[in-house]
Protein backbone atom coordinates (compact mmCIF):
# COMPACT_ATOMS: atom_id res chain seq x y z
CA UNK A 1 0.00 0.00 0.00
CA UNK A 2 1.34 3.07 -1.17
CA UNK A 3 1.75 5.84 1.54
CA UNK A 4 0.52 9.10 1.96
CA UNK A 5 2.63 12.14 2.03
CA UNK A 6 2.67 13.58 5.55
CA UNK A 7 1.26 17.09 5.61
CA UNK A 8 3.31 17.91 8.12
CA UNK A 9 6.28 17.80 5.60
CA UNK A 10 4.26 19.40 2.86
CA UNK A 11 4.25 22.36 4.72
CA UNK A 12 7.72 22.69 5.88
CA UNK A 13 8.65 22.36 2.21
CA UNK A 14 6.46 25.32 1.03
CA UNK A 15 7.25 27.15 3.93
CA UNK A 16 11.03 26.51 2.67
CA UNK A 17 10.37 27.30 -0.94
CA UNK A 18 8.56 30.57 0.23
CA UNK A 19 10.95 31.85 2.84
CA UNK A 20 13.65 32.34 -0.40
CA UNK A 21 11.17 34.34 -2.58
CA UNK A 22 11.62 38.00 -2.22
CA UNK A 23 7.92 38.59 -2.98
CA UNK A 24 7.19 36.83 -0.03
CA UNK A 25 9.42 38.71 2.23
CA UNK A 26 9.36 41.31 4.75
CA UNK A 27 11.15 45.31 3.93
CA UNK A 28 12.65 45.96 7.10
CA UNK A 29 12.30 49.96 5.77
CA UNK A 30 8.18 49.58 5.94
CA UNK A 31 7.82 47.75 9.65
CA UNK A 32 6.24 51.03 10.68
CA UNK A 33 3.66 51.40 8.18
CA UNK A 34 0.86 51.50 11.04
CA UNK A 35 2.43 54.15 13.05
CA UNK A 36 2.78 56.39 9.43
CA UNK A 37 0.50 59.09 8.77
CA UNK A 38 -1.87 59.31 5.64
CA UNK A 39 0.71 61.60 3.78
CA UNK A 40 4.23 59.08 5.20
CA UNK A 41 2.00 56.20 3.38
CA UNK A 42 1.38 57.44 0.60
CA UNK A 43 4.58 58.46 -0.16
CA UNK A 44 6.18 55.11 1.10
CA UNK A 45 4.03 53.42 -1.25
CA UNK A 46 4.41 55.51 -3.87
CA UNK A 47 8.25 55.30 -3.22
CA UNK A 48 7.51 51.13 -4.29
CA UNK A 49 5.48 51.56 -6.70
CA UNK A 50 8.47 53.36 -8.85
CA UNK A 51 10.58 50.63 -8.41
CA UNK A 52 8.21 48.50 -10.47
CA UNK A 53 8.98 49.95 -14.28
CA UNK A 54 12.46 49.74 -14.16
CA UNK A 55 12.19 46.28 -13.08
CA UNK A 56 10.62 45.95 -15.80
CA UNK A 57 12.72 47.42 -18.05
CA UNK A 58 15.40 45.32 -16.65
CA UNK A 59 13.35 42.47 -18.62
CA UNK A 60 12.38 44.02 -22.08
CA UNK A 61 14.80 40.89 -24.50
CA UNK A 62 12.11 38.69 -22.96
CA UNK A 63 9.56 40.68 -23.73
CA UNK A 64 10.53 41.35 -26.79
CA UNK A 65 10.85 37.31 -27.39
CA UNK A 66 7.48 36.72 -26.03
CA UNK A 67 6.16 39.29 -28.63
CA UNK A 68 7.61 37.85 -31.23
CA UNK A 69 6.66 35.05 -30.26
CA UNK A 70 2.73 35.56 -29.73
CA UNK A 71 3.03 37.61 -33.44
CA UNK A 72 3.87 34.57 -35.32
CA UNK A 73 0.90 32.37 -33.42
CA UNK A 74 -1.52 35.39 -33.98
CA UNK A 75 -0.91 36.26 -37.43
CA UNK A 76 -1.13 32.12 -38.72
CA UNK A 77 -4.71 32.39 -37.23
CA UNK A 78 -3.85 31.07 -33.64
CA UNK A 79 -4.66 32.28 -30.19
CA UNK A 80 -3.05 33.77 -27.21
CA UNK A 81 -3.85 32.11 -23.98
CA UNK A 82 -3.42 33.73 -20.53
CA UNK A 83 -3.35 31.58 -17.46
CA UNK A 84 -2.85 32.58 -13.46
CA UNK A 85 -4.64 31.98 -10.89
CA UNK A 86 -5.47 35.02 -8.23
CA UNK A 87 -4.59 38.58 -9.08
CA UNK A 88 -2.57 36.81 -11.76
CA UNK A 89 -5.18 35.13 -13.07
CA UNK A 90 -7.57 38.85 -12.84
CA UNK A 91 -4.69 40.56 -14.98
CA UNK A 92 -4.99 38.25 -17.55
CA UNK A 93 -8.70 38.11 -18.17
CA UNK A 94 -8.71 42.02 -17.96
CA UNK A 95 -6.51 42.40 -21.01
CA UNK A 96 -8.14 39.24 -23.00
CA UNK A 97 -11.50 41.40 -22.57
CA UNK A 98 -10.56 44.14 -23.24
CA UNK A 99 -8.48 43.26 -26.61
CA UNK A 100 -12.15 42.78 -28.67
CA UNK A 101 -12.88 46.87 -28.36
CA UNK A 102 -9.90 48.03 -28.82
CA UNK A 103 -8.69 46.43 -31.65
CA UNK A 104 -11.89 44.57 -33.05
CA UNK A 105 -10.81 40.98 -32.53
CA UNK A 106 -12.98 38.23 -32.01
CA UNK A 107 -13.53 36.98 -28.34
CA UNK A 108 -11.99 33.61 -28.88
CA UNK A 109 -8.40 35.31 -30.06
CA UNK A 110 -7.26 35.83 -26.86
CA UNK A 111 -8.41 34.11 -23.85
CA UNK A 112 -8.20 34.24 -20.21
CA UNK A 113 -8.58 31.63 -18.05
CA UNK A 114 -8.01 31.64 -14.17
CA UNK A 115 -7.95 29.08 -11.80
CA UNK A 116 -11.48 28.36 -9.84
CA UNK A 117 -12.88 29.60 -13.15
CA UNK A 118 -15.43 32.37 -13.68
CA UNK A 119 -16.40 32.57 -9.74
CA UNK A 120 -12.43 33.22 -9.05
CA UNK A 121 -13.13 36.79 -11.05
CA UNK A 122 -14.96 38.22 -8.21
CA UNK A 123 -14.23 36.50 -4.99
CA UNK A 124 -11.05 34.35 -3.68
CA UNK A 125 -10.65 30.85 -4.60
CA UNK A 126 -8.01 30.20 -2.79
CA UNK A 127 -7.17 26.79 -2.93
CA UNK A 128 -7.58 26.79 -6.86
CA UNK A 129 -4.00 27.57 -7.63
CA UNK A 130 -2.90 24.56 -5.65
CA UNK A 131 -4.18 21.91 -8.05
CA UNK A 132 -1.72 20.90 -11.21
CA UNK A 133 -3.56 18.83 -12.68
CA UNK A 134 -6.58 21.67 -13.12
CA UNK A 135 -4.54 24.10 -14.74
CA UNK A 136 -3.70 21.14 -17.51
CA UNK A 137 -7.07 20.14 -17.83
CA UNK A 138 -8.26 23.66 -18.68
CA UNK A 139 -6.09 24.04 -21.06
CA UNK A 140 -6.70 21.11 -22.63
CA UNK A 141 -10.40 22.20 -22.71
CA UNK A 142 -9.14 24.59 -24.90
CA UNK A 143 -7.45 22.29 -27.95
CA UNK A 144 -4.53 24.23 -26.98
CA UNK A 145 -2.31 23.03 -29.82
CA UNK A 146 0.91 24.11 -31.86
CA UNK A 147 -1.00 27.23 -33.48
CA UNK A 148 -1.30 28.60 -29.73
CA UNK A 149 0.55 30.75 -27.88
CA UNK A 150 -0.05 30.55 -23.67
CA UNK A 151 1.42 32.95 -20.97
CA UNK A 152 1.42 31.54 -17.62
CA UNK A 153 1.38 34.20 -14.71
CA UNK A 154 2.40 33.92 -11.42
CA UNK A 155 4.20 36.26 -8.64
CA UNK A 156 5.56 33.91 -7.06
CA UNK A 157 6.69 31.63 -10.61
CA UNK A 158 5.57 28.58 -8.33
CA UNK A 159 1.83 28.26 -8.65
CA UNK A 160 1.26 24.48 -9.38
CA UNK A 161 -1.86 25.23 -11.23
CA UNK A 162 0.17 27.31 -13.73
CA UNK A 163 2.81 24.85 -13.62
CA UNK A 164 -0.08 22.36 -14.81
CA UNK A 165 -1.08 24.68 -17.55
CA UNK A 166 2.40 25.84 -18.90
CA UNK A 167 3.80 21.95 -19.26
CA UNK A 168 0.54 20.85 -21.08
CA UNK A 169 0.90 23.84 -23.29
CA UNK A 170 3.95 22.94 -24.01
CA UNK A 171 3.45 19.27 -24.94
CA UNK A 172 1.02 20.16 -26.65
CA UNK A 173 2.98 22.03 -28.97
CA UNK A 174 2.16 25.74 -28.19
CA UNK A 175 4.52 28.42 -27.21
CA UNK A 176 4.48 29.23 -24.21
CA UNK A 177 5.53 32.23 -21.58
CA UNK A 178 5.75 32.41 -18.15
CA UNK A 179 5.27 35.98 -16.19
CA UNK A 180 7.02 35.41 -13.03
CA UNK A 181 7.91 38.18 -9.94
CA UNK A 182 11.30 35.86 -8.72
CA UNK A 183 13.92 35.07 -10.74
CA UNK A 184 14.50 31.06 -11.16
CA UNK A 185 11.05 30.19 -11.24
CA UNK A 186 9.47 27.17 -11.51
CA UNK A 187 6.76 28.39 -14.53
CA UNK A 188 9.94 29.76 -16.32
CA UNK A 189 11.61 26.39 -16.41
CA UNK A 190 8.17 25.06 -17.46
CA UNK A 191 8.19 27.69 -20.31
CA UNK A 192 9.94 28.49 -23.46
CA UNK A 193 10.59 32.19 -23.19
CA UNK A 194 10.66 33.60 -18.98
CA UNK A 195 9.90 36.98 -17.83
CA UNK A 196 11.10 37.12 -14.94
CA UNK A 197 10.35 40.86 -12.90
CA UNK A 198 11.40 41.21 -9.64
CA UNK A 199 9.98 44.23 -8.04
CA UNK A 200 11.26 42.74 -4.49
CA UNK A 201 9.41 42.89 -1.14
CA UNK A 202 5.46 44.57 -1.48
CA UNK A 203 4.64 47.14 0.98
CA UNK A 204 2.52 45.11 2.89
CA UNK A 205 4.47 41.88 2.75
CA UNK A 206 3.28 38.85 0.72
CA UNK A 207 0.76 41.20 -1.07
CA UNK A 208 1.48 40.48 -4.58
CA UNK A 209 -1.44 42.42 -5.93
CA UNK A 210 0.67 45.49 -5.51
CA UNK A 211 4.20 45.68 -6.86
CA UNK A 212 3.98 41.90 -8.66
CA UNK A 213 0.40 42.96 -9.83
CA UNK A 214 1.21 46.18 -11.45
CA UNK A 215 4.45 44.64 -12.94
CA UNK A 216 2.14 41.97 -14.66
CA UNK A 217 0.08 44.25 -16.27
CA UNK A 218 2.70 46.34 -17.32
CA UNK A 219 4.40 42.95 -19.35
CA UNK A 220 0.79 42.15 -20.35
CA UNK A 221 0.26 45.51 -21.76
CA UNK A 222 3.15 45.29 -23.88
CA UNK A 223 2.68 41.56 -25.00
CA UNK A 224 -1.10 42.24 -26.11
CA UNK A 225 -0.38 45.82 -27.29
CA UNK A 226 2.47 45.24 -29.68
CA UNK A 227 1.49 42.08 -31.17
CA UNK A 228 -1.69 43.84 -32.09
CA UNK A 229 0.55 46.50 -33.66
CA UNK A 230 1.97 44.08 -35.58
CA UNK A 231 -0.94 42.87 -36.72
CA UNK A 232 -1.98 46.21 -37.80
CA UNK A 233 -4.58 47.07 -35.63
CA UNK A 234 -3.16 50.64 -35.19
CA UNK A 235 -2.30 53.41 -37.94
CA UNK A 236 0.65 54.85 -36.47
CA UNK A 237 -0.71 55.27 -32.87
CA UNK A 238 -3.78 55.41 -33.53
CA UNK A 239 -6.95 52.22 -32.84
CA UNK A 240 -7.98 51.87 -36.70
CA UNK A 241 -9.99 48.75 -35.77
CA UNK A 242 -11.81 49.57 -32.21
CA UNK A 243 -15.36 48.72 -31.93
CA UNK A 244 -17.71 51.66 -31.30
CA UNK A 245 -20.13 50.04 -29.26
CA UNK A 246 -20.99 53.69 -27.00
CA UNK A 247 -20.98 57.04 -27.51
CA UNK A 248 -17.28 57.64 -26.29
CA UNK A 249 -16.31 55.15 -28.63
CA UNK A 250 -18.35 56.71 -31.55
CA UNK A 251 -16.92 60.36 -31.21
CA UNK A 252 -13.20 58.50 -30.74
CA UNK A 253 -13.61 57.10 -34.09
CA UNK A 254 -14.40 60.09 -35.73
CA UNK A 255 -11.64 61.77 -34.15
CA UNK A 256 -9.74 59.22 -35.22
CA UNK A 257 -10.43 59.93 -38.76
CA UNK A 258 -10.38 63.46 -38.44
CA UNK A 259 -6.36 62.96 -36.90
CA UNK A 260 -5.38 60.33 -39.29
CA UNK A 261 -6.53 62.53 -42.80
CA UNK A 262 -7.06 66.19 -41.54
CA UNK A 263 -10.39 66.34 -42.63
CA UNK A 264 -13.10 67.76 -40.90
CA UNK A 265 -16.00 66.56 -38.75
CA UNK A 266 -18.77 66.39 -41.08
CA UNK A 267 -16.51 64.72 -44.17
CA UNK A 268 -15.59 62.14 -41.29
CA UNK A 269 -18.47 61.57 -40.05
CA UNK A 270 -19.96 61.03 -43.45
CA UNK A 271 -16.94 58.48 -44.31
CA UNK A 272 -17.17 56.33 -41.39
CA UNK A 273 -21.21 56.31 -42.04
CA UNK A 274 -20.10 55.13 -46.02
CA UNK A 275 -17.39 52.27 -44.23
CA UNK A 276 -20.35 51.30 -41.87
CA UNK A 277 -18.51 52.22 -38.81
CA UNK A 278 -15.24 50.85 -39.65
CA UNK A 279 -12.67 53.66 -39.19
CA UNK A 280 -9.52 51.61 -41.19
CA UNK A 281 -11.83 51.83 -44.07
CA UNK A 282 -12.85 55.40 -43.57
CA UNK A 283 -9.33 56.28 -43.50
CA UNK A 284 -7.89 54.31 -46.15
CA UNK A 285 -11.56 55.79 -48.53
CA UNK A 286 -10.66 59.59 -47.19
CA UNK A 287 -6.74 59.56 -48.13
CA UNK A 288 -6.94 57.32 -51.51
CA UNK A 289 -10.31 58.38 -53.07
CA UNK A 290 -11.76 54.75 -53.17
CA UNK A 291 -14.95 54.20 -52.31
CA UNK A 292 -16.41 51.56 -50.16
CA UNK A 293 -15.93 48.22 -51.94
CA UNK A 294 -13.08 49.19 -53.74
CA UNK A 295 -11.75 50.43 -50.32
CA UNK A 296 -12.39 46.96 -48.84
CA UNK A 297 -10.63 44.80 -51.20
CA UNK A 298 -7.58 47.15 -51.18
CA UNK A 299 -7.75 46.24 -47.21
CA UNK A 300 -7.98 42.50 -48.05
CA UNK A 301 -5.49 42.61 -50.72
CA UNK A 302 -3.76 44.08 -47.55
CA UNK A 303 -4.47 41.59 -45.55
CA UNK A 304 -5.76 44.00 -43.39
CA UNK A 305 -3.05 46.72 -42.65
CA UNK A 306 -3.66 50.12 -43.57
CA UNK A 307 -0.65 51.70 -43.82
CA UNK A 308 0.24 49.14 -46.54
CA UNK A 309 -3.20 49.49 -48.40
CA UNK A 310 -2.57 53.35 -48.44
CA UNK A 311 0.10 52.34 -49.85
CA UNK A 312 -0.37 49.99 -52.14
CA UNK A 313 -3.21 52.21 -53.87
CA UNK A 314 -1.23 55.47 -53.71
CA UNK A 315 2.15 53.52 -55.57
CA UNK A 316 4.34 54.72 -53.06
Amino acid sequence: MTSQPDPTDTLAELRRQLAGLSTEAANPELSGIDSMSTAELVRAMNGQDVLVAPAVGRCLDAVAAAVDGVYAKLAAGGRLIYTGAGTAGRVGVLDASECPPTYGTDPDLVVGVIAGGARAIREAVENAEDDAVAGAADLAALNIGPGDAVVGISASGRTPYVVGALESARAAGAFTVALACNTGSAIGAAAEVAIEVEVGPEFVAGSTRLKSGTAQKLVINMISTLSMVKLGKTYGNMMVDLQATNAKLRARSQRTVQQATGVGAPEAAQALDAADGSVKLAILMILTGLDAAAGRAALDASGGYLRQAVQQVSGS
